[in-house]
């Protein structure tokens, strides 16, 4: 079993309950089991247009599923719950599931980046994982304590009437 760092995030049909519905999807994945979950944040969308804030959260697993087939079963559940992929990017969507860290592994295909590419700047991410693992290092040895000093905490705020805690 891998101990791996899911981000989650939705701004669409409500999206706390789109959020809990995932977290209770993770803890039926078979292999896996869902460790710890986030507080939620909510979140000043990124991207094109006036969008909808972000509800988001950091979800920990332990999961004997390989890579390629976590990200496999992370995008049925997004499809699931109705997320449409087009080819523009940052568009409003109902779940947006990450793999932003996998064990202290690297992963670099082409539909496939572990650690997460973008992470290290994303306040929505840093939070959230930090709350979960405050000691933890990125494989390159960068504590995500020292990313997310680096890291602007504007857009950003903690949602205090939704799901938190271990499991």
């Amino acid at each position: 079993m891998i101990s791996a760092f899911l981000g989650l995030g939705s701004n669409l049909q409500s999206p706390r309950a789109q959020l809990q519905r995932c977290i209770d999807t993770l803890a039926q994945l078979p292999g896996t089991q869902l460790m710890a979950v986030s507080p939620f944040y909510g979140s000043a969308a990124i991207g094109p247009g006036t969008q909808p804030d972000y509800v988001n959260a950091v979800a920990q697993i332990e999961t004997a599923l390989a890579p390629q087939d976590l990200l496999t079963a992370l995008q049925q559940i997004e499809q699931e719950q109705g997320r449409e992929r087009g080819p523009e990017r940052w568009l409003p969507r109902t779940l947006d599931l990450d793999i932003l860290l996998y064990g202290d592994q690297v992963v670099n295909l082409p539909h496939l980046h572990i650690p997460h590419p973008r992470m290290h700047e994303r306040n929505f991410v840093l939070l959230p994982l930090f709350d979960l693992a405050p000691d933890l290092a990125l494989p390159d040895g960068q504590p995500v304590r020292q990313l997310l000093q680096r890291c602007s905490r504007d857009g950003i705020w903690l949602l205090e009437d939704t799901h938190t805690g271990e499991r």
